[in-house]
């Protein structure tokens, strides 16, 4: 086994915390010291990921509606995050909650969820905004989405939109049992100082591996007392964007990260343990590569569920034009009840009442409740390929 890479590795600091004496974890500054080895693997890794990027983002402007898709995925993400830390939420629960169709997890875990689609959706109309209401990626943005990440629910007791002023710890069931000690608050302050400088500096490393640098290294600073690998998920697609990687934020490797996580938590020790930031990027532009051309698969896969969804209901006849109207709402919200149809469409209770028995016969929506009022109808299809992944495991 290789030593350790002096020069990249950080410090250890006694800090007190809890009345335990424990050793916190100081990260130096980015970018890695000596500088990354952009191995034969390791760039080939970086031209894969390169490769899928711009497959994603191309077909981005072959959409007939990117709002959808940004919608949905954003909601993916949310849910696939939120499962990282704990909560028991799925897709299916948060576009219920989100439509009044509440049923399934409770509250808090759902509400949670819908927390991040906020703190997400603030963060990006942000940095798109013009002066002065627009903000660069920086440190007060993230203690905006935080707040907005932990408004409610089981979070809102740990300062939301504030950095820690104490000291925290991962894993274990206290200080002295820790698996990670993140640098107390003082030294906690110097490391978002030069992360911040990092981000916004004008150098020569390729955007991917930057958003990989800075993902580890928020995660090993951790300033929040909670939120942290959801703000640190966040950032990532983030980054992409107002790097113009990425015209929409469609990346998101909560998925990847779920299904790897052993891994994952893994690497990012080694990386503060031994100084392994390629072994780490290699992981990350894996999941990147990955995640980008799941993504792009799924895109195809619903464009062409709503052409062909389309041609059957032209094909039915009768109440074809009604038809065709719930279904295109359909499209941006998959649970709907009749009233709300009526609301968003402007057409009559009978007439969407008949539309929505028309595409119950041709197998597209599929009544959830079993009730004989307020019942609440599920795009299926849709909803399956948009759910693949987010079952709790």
């Amino acid at each position: 086994m290789n030593s350790p890479d002096v020069g990249r590795l950080g410090r250890y600091v006694t800090t007190v915390a809890f009345d335990e004496t424990v050793q916190a974890f100081v990260p130096p500054p980015l970018p890695p010291v000596p500088a990354l080895e952009m191995s034969s693997l390791l760039l080939n890794k970086l031209s894969e990921a390169d490769r899928a990027i711009g497959r994603l983002d191309g077909i981005t402007m072959m959409l007939p509606d990117k709002s959808l898709f940004l919608y949905m995925y954003v909601r993916k993400e949310a849910v696939l995050s939120s499962q990282i830390e704990g909560t028991q939420s799925t897709l299916d629960d948060l576009l219920r909650f989100e439509n009044a169709a509440i049923a399934g997890q409770p509250i808090d875990d759902v509400s949670e969820v819908s927390n991040y689609v906020k703190a997400m959706m603030y963060g990006l109309e942000r940095i798109r905004a013009p002066s002065p209401h627009g903000l660069p990626l920086c440190l007060r943005l993230l203690r905006e989405m935080h707040g907005l990440l932990l408004k409610d629910g089981r979070g809102s007791a740990k300062d939301p939109g504030a950095f820690r002023r104490s000291q925290n710890w991962l894993g274990g069931t206290r200080p002295g049992n820790a698996i990670y000690v993140p640098p107390p608050q003082q030294e906690m302050q110097i490391c978002l100082g030069e992360l911040e400088k990092f981000l916004h500096e004008d150098n020569t490393l390729p955007p991917l591996i930057k958003a990989g640098l800075l993902h580890l290294q928020f995660e090993s600073i951790h300033p929040f007392l909670d939120g942290n690998g959801r703000l640190g998920r966040l950032l990532i697609a983030l980054f992409l964007v107002e790097q113009q990687v990425l015209r929409e934020p469609l990346l998101y490797l909560s998925l990847y990260l779920k299904t790897h996580r052993t891994d994952y938590y893994r690497l990012l020790q080694e990386v503060r343990q031994r100084g392994t930031w390629e072994a780490w990027l290699e992981f990350f532009l894996t999941g990147v590569a990955a995640t980008a051309n799941n993504a792009h698969d799924s895109a195809l896969r619903i464009v062409t569920l709503f052409s062909e969804d389309r041609a059957r209901i032209t094909a039915a006849g009768e109440q074809a034009n009604s038809m065709l109207r719930v279904h295109a709402l359909l499209q941006n919200q998959p649970f709907a009840n009749a009233t709300q149809v009526v609301d968003k469409t402007g057409l009559s209770m009978p007439t969407v009442n008949s539309a929505m028995a028309g595409l119950e016969r041709l197998g597209l929506v599929h009544e959830v409740t079993g009730k004989k009022r307020g019942r609440v109808y599920a795009y299926e299809a849709f909803l399956r390929i948009i759910d693949e992944g987010t079952n709790v495991m």
